[in-house]
């Protein structure tokens, strides 16, 4: 590798952890009591808690039709 080539990867290197950095970061607490809030909030509509009807099931097993 030149020393061209080398300089050039280390500015891009430099350049990315500036970026990160600079990034706007969030406690690992707020963001666990934000997840929490928002799950309470729609749990009404989680199909998962709540349970979905068979009818408005698309995974439910399909009927089969025979003719005798």
């Amino acid at each position: 590798m030149s020393v061209s080539s080398s300089v050039v990867a280390m500015k891009k290197v430099v350049q990315q952890l500036r970026l990160e950095a600079s990034m706007h970061r969030v406690k690992v607490s707020q963001a666990a009591a934000d997840l929490q809030q928002f799950c309470l909030q729609n749990a009404q509509q989680d199909p998962l808690l709540t349970g979905m009807s068979s009818s408005n099931n698309p995974f439910r097993p399909q009927k089969v039709c025979s003719f005798l």
